[in-house]
C-alpha cells in the first residue's frame, strides 16, 4: 500500500471503532528518539521520515506537524500523499491539539494508543480536548488493524559494556539509585527508556540503528532487581553479571502483570514523562513522580568515560582527516563523488578504528543548497553529485566502545562568497563564545544559548534548532537532560555540572543556496575560579580557514582557534601516515 491507500484503510478502521481522529506520533513504547522499524508508524502511514514529528488523522484532513528542522524535507517527503505539513515555530508546543480541537465537533472522539505516548502527553492530551467536549481513548491500537506486514521486533544479541569502558559497575548504580529509593522511602524504580536501561545494567545491543541498546523494561528495588527482556538476546557474560547482582530476568511482556502484582502499600518511583500510559495504568502500587533516576547520573561522565572521550576524538579525527584527503583528492582529479560516496567513505574510515561498533546516526551530507536542509540525509537514488566549488555540510559520528562521537564541519571546495564567509565568521565567533565561557555554578543551558548566537543576531541572522544537546558514552548521541536551546525545554532548564558532555553547533542556513554548521562536542569542567565552571573542547579537526574573515575576530579568539589547531594536530597526527599527514598539517596551521 502507497500513503493515500494506507490512510484511507485507517479511517475505514476508525468509522468501525467510532473514532473522529486519531495521532500517531514519532516515538515507540519507550519515548525513544531513534526507534525500531517495528514501531514506525508515522512513517509508515504518512511517509515522512525525520526523527521529529506527529500525524493526525481526521475523517477528511491528514497532517503531519514538525518544527523548522524539517521543514524542507517534510515538504519534499509529503509531495502527493495527500498529508499536509503543518510547520511548528514552537519545537516544543502542541498545535495539533488546538488543530483537531478547532475542527472537530463536541462530543468526538480522538484515539491514541496509550503505548506510544507517555502518561504526562496523555493527560495533557486529555486536558486539552476535555475544554473542548472531545473525549480522548487511549487504548486503541488500530495502526496493527491494518500494518499487516509490520517488521518483528529484533533478535539481536545483548552484550556486556566492560567495566574498563563504563568505569563503574552494575552494583555501583544500583546503590546510587538505591539511595534515591530511600530518601522517597519507595520500594521500587520504573525504568522505561532503552538508554538508561542499557547504562544501569552495563548492557549494549543492537535492537535500533544508530543506539546501541535493546528493547527492555526493568525495575530496581531495595534488595533486587528485575529486567523485562527476550532472555535468548543475553550473552553468557551478561546473564553472569546479572546473577551476581541478583538481577532477575523476565519475558518483555511480564512488566503489566509485574505491576499489577505490587501491594497496594508498596510505592514505585515513576518517570511520567517518559513512562508510556498502558504501563503506567499496569501499576498497582503507590505512585511517586520523579525524574528518572538514570537520566541524570549517566549525562555525568566519570572518570574513566572522560579518559575514553579525549582518546576517542584523537581517532575520530584521524578517521575525518583520511576521508577529506580522499575526498580533495578525487575532486581534484576529476573523479565522480556524491554525497553517498562521503558518508560511506566516512563509515569504513571510523571502521578501521579500534573498538568501532557503528555509526552514531545517518551522516548528514549536504552539498549546497541540500546543507540548507538541516537533517538531510542522501539517499542513493537522489543524492547529489559534489563538484569542486560550493559549500560542502558534513555532520556525522561515530559508535564506539569507547565513545560516542558527533562532529560537524563546513567546508568550502572553492573560493567563496562574501557572503559565506561572513555566515561562517559569524557562526564560528559564537561557537568560540560558547566554548570560552565561564558562568556561575547552576547556570543553566538557556542562558549559554545566547552566546552562540550573539553574532548572528547582530547582523539579523539566525537558526531554527538549538545550540547543543547531550551526547551519551557508547549509548545515544542525543542524550538528555542537558544542552543549549532558547526553547522552554528540559534542555534550557537544566543545570551544567561538571562531567557533562554536549554538542556546541551554532550554524546558519540559507534555502536553496548553502548550509553552514560548526559542531564541537564539549566537556563541563570546574573553573580555576570558586564557583564557576568553563567547558574543555574535546572533538579534534580543524576549521575552515577559507571561510574565515580574520578581520572580523577579535585577538583572543584568533589565539583560541591557533591553540585548537595546535592541540588538533598534536591528538591527531600520530594517528596519521605520510602525505596524509603533511596535508593535515597544513590544515592545522595558524590564522
Amino acid at each position: 500500500m502507497n500513503v493515500p491507500s494506507r490512510i484511507a484503510a485507517l479511517r475505514k478502521t476508525m468509522i468501525a471503532h467510532n473514532i473522529d481522529a486519531i495521532i500517531i506520533p514519532s516515538s515507540d513504547p519507550h519515548q525513544s528518539e531513534y526507534i525500531a522499524e517495528h514501531w514506525q508508524e508515522r512513517v509508515w502511514i504518512s511517509g515522512f521520515t525525520g526523527s521529529a514529528g506527529l500525524v493526525a488523522v481526521t475523517k477528511d484532513h491528514a497532517g503531519l506537524w514538525t518544527d523548522s528542522r524539517y521543514f524542507l524535507q517534510g515538504e519534499m517527503e509529503l509531495k502527493g500523499t495527500g498529508v499536509e505539513l503543518h510547520k511548528m515555530l514552537n519545537q516544543f508546543g502542541t498545535p495539533y491539539i488546538d488543530f483537531l480541537a478547532e475542527n472537530l465537533s463536541k462530543g468526538s472522539r480522538v484515539a491514541v494508543n496509550g503505548l506510544m505516548f507517555s502518561k504526562a502527553v496523555v493527560d495533557t492530551m486529555k486536558k486539552s480536548f476535555a475544554e473542548s467536549g472531545i473525549d480522548l481513548v487511549y487504548n486503541l491500537d488500530l495502526i496493527s488493524e491494518i500494518w499487516t506486514n509490520r517488521p518483528p521486533l529484533s533478535d539481536a544479541p545483548i552484550f556486556y559494556h566492560d567495566e574498563k569502558f563504563s568505569g563503574s559497575t552494575i552494583a555501583d548504580k544500583f546503590e546510587q539509585i538505591r539511595t534515591t529509593l530511600k530518601d522517597n522511602r519507595a520500594d521500587y524504580h520504573l525504568i522505561t527508556t532503552l538508554d538508561d536501561i542499557a547504562w544501569t545494567f552495563n548492557i549494549r545491543g543492537n535492537d535500533v540503528m544508530y543506539n546501541p541498546v535493546s528493547v527492555a523494561y526493568a525495575i530496581v528495588s531495595k534488595s533486587d532487581a528485575h529486567i523485562f527482556v527476550n532472555e535468548k538476546k543475553l550473552s553468557d557474560q551478561v546473564k553472569k553479571q546479572f546473577s551476581k547482582n541478583n538481577i532477575k530476568i523476565h519475558p518483555n511482556g511480564e512488566i503489566i502483570g509485574f505491576l499489577n502484582n505490587m501491594k497496594e502499600s508498596e510505592s514505585i518511583l515513576v518517570d511520567t514523562q517518559l513512562c508510556n500510559q498502558t504501563i503506567y495504568d499496569a501499576i498497582n502500587g503507590k505512585i511517586i513522580q520523579v525524574n528518572s533516576i538514570p537520566k541524570f547520573l549517566k549525562a555525568i561522565k566519570n572518570g574513566t568515560e572522560i579518559g575514553h572521550i579525549r582518546d576517542v576524538m584523537k581517532k575520530d579525527g584521524a578517521a575525518l582527516a583520511n576521508t577529506f584527503y580522499w575526498l580533495e583528492q578525487s575532486l581534484s582529479s576529476g573523479q565522480k563523488i556524491n554525497e553517498v560516496d562521503v558518508a560511506r567513505k566516512l563509515a569504513e574510515q571510523r571502521s578501521q578504528q579500534k573498538f568501532y561498533q557503528g555509526e552514531s546516526f545517518g551522516a548528514i551530507i549536504g552539498y549546497n543548497e541540500n546543507g540548507a536542509i538541516i537533517h538531510y540525509h542522501p539517499e542513493p537514488e537522489t543524492c547529489k553529485t559534489i563538484k569542486p566549488e560550493g559549500i560542502l555540510l558534513v555532520d556525522s559520528g561515530g559508535q564506539y566502545s569507547d565513545g560516542t562521537t558527533d562532529i560537524t564541519r563546513t567546508f568550502s571546495l572553492s573560493q567563496p562568497t562574501e557572503e559565506q564567509v561572513k555566515a561562517y565568521t559569524l557562526i564560528l565567533k559564537g561557537m568560540i563564545a560558547l566554548s570560552m565561557a565561564k558562568f556561575p555554578e547552576g547556570t543553566t543551558g538557556g542562558q549559554l544559548d545566547t552566546l552562540a548566537r550573539q553574532f548572528l543576531w547582530a547582523e539579523g541572522m539566525n537558526y531554527g534548532h538549538g545550540t547543543g544537546h547531550g551526547v551519551g558514552f557508547f549509548l545515544n548521541v542525543h542524550e538528555p537532560p542537558q544542552g543549549f536551546t532558547p526553547l522552554s525545554s528540559e534542555r534550557s532548564r537544566t543545570v551544567q555540572q561538571p562531567g557533562m558532555l554536549t554538542s556546541n553547533e551554532p550554524g546558519y542556513y540559507k534555502e536553496g543556496g548553502f548550509g553552514m554548521r560548526i559542531e564541537n562536542l564539549i566537556i563541563t569542567v570546574k573553573s580555576e575560579k570558586p564557583g564557576f565552571l568553563e567547558f574543555e573542547t574535546v572533538t579534534l579537526y580543524p576549521l575552515e580557514h577559507k571561510l574565515i574573515d580574520k578581520s572580523r575576530l577579535s585577538k583572543e579568539e584568533i589565539a583560541w582557534i591557533n591553540q585548537y589547531h595546535k592541540l588538533v594536530y598534536a591528538g591527531c597526527a600520530p594517528l596519521l601516515k605520510g602525505e596524509i599527514k603533511t596535508w593535515f598539517k597544513d590544515k592545522c596551521r595558524k590564522v
